[in-house]
C-alpha cells in the first residue's frame, strides 16, 4: 500500500478519474482531500504513482491513461510482446506555460522616496517673496491694469499681422518669352508634305497632271493619202 500526498492540489478527485486507473492497473485507488492511497501489485502501483506525480506537475492524467490503454492492448498480442512499443505510443507535446506574456505598454515605476513631496507655493507665499503683499490695494490694482494693457497690446499686434498677411501678393514666377522663329528645315519639310498631299488628291479625282506629256499625232502612210 502506498500513500502519496501532493502539496499543490487540494482536490485530486476532480483532476483524474480513479475508476479508469483501477481497471488499467488492477489497483484500488482512493482519493481523499490532499492524499491518494493505492493498493495492488507492484507494477500497477508504479503506474499509479507516475500518474499522480504528473498531475502534480500540471499534466492532465488523460494522456497517461491513453498510453496505459495502448500498452494493455499490445500486451495481449504474443508477437508484439517482445518488441519495442515506442512507435505505437503517442508523443504529447508539453507547452511552456511558464512564459508570461509581456504587456505592450510598459509602465516605469517612479523611484520610491520615503519623504513626502514638496507642497506647492500658495498665492500669499508668492506675494511675500516678490514683496507685493505689503503694497496698498490701489497700487496692486494699478499694476494689474498695466499688465492687462500690455497683454491687450500684444494681442492687437498679432491680429493686425494676421490681417496684413492676406494683402501681401504672392511672388510671381518668371514668364518665359515665346520665340516665333522656326527653323528653315521644318518649313521645307512642311512644303514637301503639302505637295505630296496635293498629288495624291489629283490622282484620286482623275484630274490632269500639272505638267502634261505632249501627245504625238499618229503617222499615216503616204500611200493611203495618194490613193485618196
Amino acid at each position: 500500500m502506498e500513500h502519496i500526498q501532493p502539496p499543490s492540489y487540494r482536490h485530486l478527485s476532480n483532476l483524474f478519474p480513479p475508476q479508469a486507473l483501477e481497471l488499467l492497473t488492477n489497483c484500488y485507488v482512493m482519493v481523499q482531500g490532499n492524499t491518494v492511497s493505492a493498493l495492488g501489485p507492484f507494477n500497477g502501483l508504479k503506474e499509479v504513482r507516475k500518474v499522480v506525480l504528473d498531475t502534480m506537475k500540471n499534466i492532465h492524467p488523460i494522456y497517461n491513461i491513453k498510453t496505459l490503454m495502448i500498452k494493455r492492448e499490445l500486451s495481449k498480442d504474443p508477437e508484439l510482446r517482445l518488441q519495442s512499443w515506442e512507435r505505437f505510443l503517442p508523443n504529447f507535446r508539453h507547452k511552456n506555460l511558464t512564459k508570461r506574456k509581456e504587456p505592450k505598454k510598459k509602465t516605469t515605476k517612479k523611484e520610491y522616496t520615503p519623504f513626502p513631496p514638496q507642497q506647492p507655493e500658495s498665492q500669499i507665499d508668492k506675494e511675500l517673496a516678490t514683496g507685493e503683499f505689503f503694497l496698498r490695494e490701489s497700487v496692486k490694482k494699478r499694476k494689474k491694469m498695466e499688465e492687462i494693457k500690455v497683454k491687450q497690446a500684444e494681442a492687437l499686434t498679432k491680429r493686425q499681422e494676421e490681417r496684413n498677411r492676406a494683402f501681401i501678393p504672392p511672388k510671381e514666377k518668371p514668364v518665359m518669352k515665346k520665340t516665333n522663329k522656326a527653323p528653315s528645315e521644318a518649313k521645307i519639310d512642311i512644303d514637301a508634305i503639302k505637295a505630296k498631299v496635293r498629288k495624291a488628291k489629283t490622282k484620286k479625282l482623275g484630274a490632269p497632271s500639272v505638267n502634261p506629256v505632249p501627245q504625238t499625232p499618229p503617222a499615216y502612210d503616204k500611200k493611203k493619202k495618194n490613193k485618196g
